[in-house]
């Protein structure tokens, strides 16, 4: 099994911990990182701004995601270009449709038109991975986040939707495929033997790395000693 170092797949960090993103953007193998308004909104943050901006005083040299949150178009058009305007390892999330589910298709091409680099998030069908490399600038820089994860939780293998994603793609040579919402470490390694090219990891998931490559009898083993030991922890007496 290929160490971390040794993938091809880049992989991003997805939180809103400001202590835990800080911390991941040290490790060399973390190549950016991705936040969501729902991740900050666990995490407790009331300030927007205050605290997209706090972090890139930090993070400032590898790509970082930030999501506009408006539900009207124009309004989204105008948060993208001032969190555009944050840093130049800044990306603009824009989600794939509003809650009314129009499409953000004619966004994308304005906001790429002015150079803005976005990452078109919330995609779950090939349908909307193809509009949306229709309206992408092939010289811009962006992402393309497709929510394998999400798309396993109905019961659909997301592998083969997402091995024909990274065929599409192929269009837009400055656009890079995103599996997003992962389940499981696995997941990075199918990412990796398709040519995704990055995956959103959250930390927790990223804590498993230490156990690639570990002897399986010797997983049994730690998981029979877990169970002996919180048994006796609990008391339980039959």
């Amino acid at each position: 099994m290929k160490k971390v170092e040794e993938l091809k797949v880049k992989i991003f960090a997805d939180g809103a911990d400001k202590t835990g993103m800080l911390e991941m953007y040290q490790k060399p193998f973390i190549k950016g990182l991705t936040t969501n308004p729902t991740l900050m909104k666990k995490a407790g943050i009331t300030d927007y701004r205050a605290f997209c901006k706090d972090i890139l005083r930090s993070i400032n040299d590898k790509p970082l995601s930030f999501e506009v949150f408006s539900d009207d178009f124009l309004e989204m058009e105008r948060q993208a270009l001032e969190i555009a305007s944050w840093g130049d390892n800044v990306y603009v999330k824009i989600p794939i449709t509003n809650t009314k589910q129009d499409p953000c298709y004619e966004l994308v091409k304005k906001l790429v038109n002015q150079k803005v680099k976005l990452n078109v998030t919330a995609l779950m069908t090939l349908d909307q991975v193809r509009n949306v490399v229709a309206v992408l600038d092939p010289n811009t820089p962006s992402y393309v986040s497709v929510f394998a994860g999400r798309i396993a939780d109905t019961g659909c293998d997301p592998v083969p939707l997402m091995t024909n994603a990274v065929e599409i793609l192929k269009a837009a040579p400055a656009a890079e495929l995103i599996w997003a919402s992962p389940r499981e470490l696995l997941n990075i390694y199918q990412a990796d033997e398709i040519g995704c090219h990055v995956i959103t990891v959250t930390n927790d998931i990223l804590k498993k790395l230490s156990l690639v490559g570990y002897d399986l009898n010797e997983y049994s083993l730690d998981t029979v000693k877990m169970f002996y030991a919180d048994a006796v922890a609990a008391g339980f007496k039959l």
